[in-house]
């Protein structure tokens, strides 16, 4: 495995912008993957999804039938930090890490992806099964890029029978995590002028006895959910938005929320929960009007439900082994804390997941984002141990 080429590639897809507000967004990045695989002889597909954004996907077939496994990571990164773009879109290797947006979140696991792929193809395919790369387009928003990977059949067609989805965990397998929605919840009710409230009913007022009810009546609810790997479900009011001026009754007030899920809970759950707070709120406040739905922009047409990959499952098996003889340890499976692809690849296409990537998470979205070149080749060796032990 050529390291230096593992760091070349990833410095090279940090130097190119792929966040939103960049027109065509991901494309300048899938082209330079889809150049490098070129290179190594290997014929990757470009698949629009929307207007000059499209996935890649490349597949190296081996010796004989087998399983399918699908590495996945994600083209897209988030905007560089305001006022602070720290090492923004750098690409350097300082002091032994790959400084810049995307290195952690997550350029530089793909990058080690693409160049397993590149070697298993010219060094030693696997004796049976295939392995896919599928390096996808708007994670960091709607997640519509593997909306298009489950839609399109390809993984049904070819047989995808496990994933790995190259999120930072520090190179430490996780087996599932929570689901994630983003809701909106609004509250209408009647303007007055502020020196006769009596007259109006109060949408912010309203919004603020909801949130009470929230925290009284439902989060306790939630600690009692507590799921022995991914914790408990949780639920964060992110913005507010409401009124017109101060003398002003507020007639219309709207609240974002994140609501993390585990087994058990659904969106449908979700929502009968939220409602049911609201429909209190509006019989102490008659004439109130309330609505939950989706936040516009936050997600795509599926559902974004929780998973967990059990432990015996023959891809959690594999990586277990592959983490082992790269590690000489044994693997502490744990859960990722944050929303990937994984989540969709196993709900809605009922793929066995498992998240395995280079970086420290809580670098990634921050102005210092760097990757330790060290932990990058790692995880290559990772995915090729794992491929070595799954496809088979």
């Amino acid at each position: 495995m050529n390291e230096q080429e593992i760091a070349d590639l990833a410095s090279r897809l940090i130097r190119i912008p792929s966040h939103p507000g960049i027109e065509r967004q991901e494309r300048a990045v899938a082209r330079e993957l889809a150049g490098f695989l070129e290179s190594r002889g290997l014929a990757p597909r470009l698949i629009e999804v929307q207007s000059g954004r499209p996935n890649l996907l490349c597949t190296v077939e081996g010796r004989g039938l087998g399983r399918h496994l699908l590495l996945c990571g994600h083209t897209d990164t988030v905007p560089p930090n305001a006022g602070d773009p720290g090492f923004g879109l750098s690409g350097e290797i300082v002091d032994g890490s790959i400084q810049g947006r995307g290195s952690v979140d997550m350029k530089g696991a793909v990058a080690a992806m693409a160049v397993v792929l590149a070697d298993l193809a010219t060094e030693g395919r696997p004796t049976a099964g295939s392995v896919t790369l599928a390096a996808v387009m708007d994670e960091e928003m709607e997640g519509l890029g593997v909306e298009h990977l489950i839609a399109s059949g390809f993984l049904s067609e070819t047989g995808v029978t496990g994933a790995i989805v190259g999120e930072p965990t520090g190179n430490q397998p996780c087996l599932g995590h929570k689901g994630l929605e983003w809701l909106e919840v609004e509250l209408v009710g009647r303007s007055a002028h502020g020196s006769t409230p009596q007259r109006g009913i109060n949408a912010i007022g309203a919004a603020a006895r909801f949130v009470e009810l929230v925290r009284t009546r439902l989060e306790p609810r939630l600690a009692g959910r507590r799921h022995p790997l991914l914790g408990r479900p949780t639920i964060n009011f992110g913005t507010v938005r409401g009124g017109d001026q101060p003398s002003t009754v507020a007639a219309r007030c709207a609240l974002a929320l994140d609501r993390r899920s585990v087994p058990g809970e659904s969106y449908a759950s979700m929502v009968a929960e939220l409602e049911e707070l609201l429909a209190e709120v509006a019989t102490e406040m008659p004439g109130l009007v309330t609505e939950v739905r989706r936040f516009p922009g936050g997600a795509g047409a599926l559902e974004r439900d929780p998973f967990v990959t059990p432990a015996d499952d023959p891809l959690a098996v594999a990586v277990a082994t592959a983490y082992g003889s790269v590690t000489g340890r044994e693997p502490e499976f744990d859960a990722f804390p944050a929303w990937t692809d994984g989540g969709m690849l196993a709900g809605a296409a009922g793929i066995p997941t498992v998240i395995l990537g280079p970086g420290d998470l809580s670098l990634a979205h921050s102005p210092r984002e760097a990757l330790p070149v060290a932990e990058l080749v790692e995880a290559a060796r990772f995915y090729a141990a794992a491929v070595r032990e799954f496809c088979r």
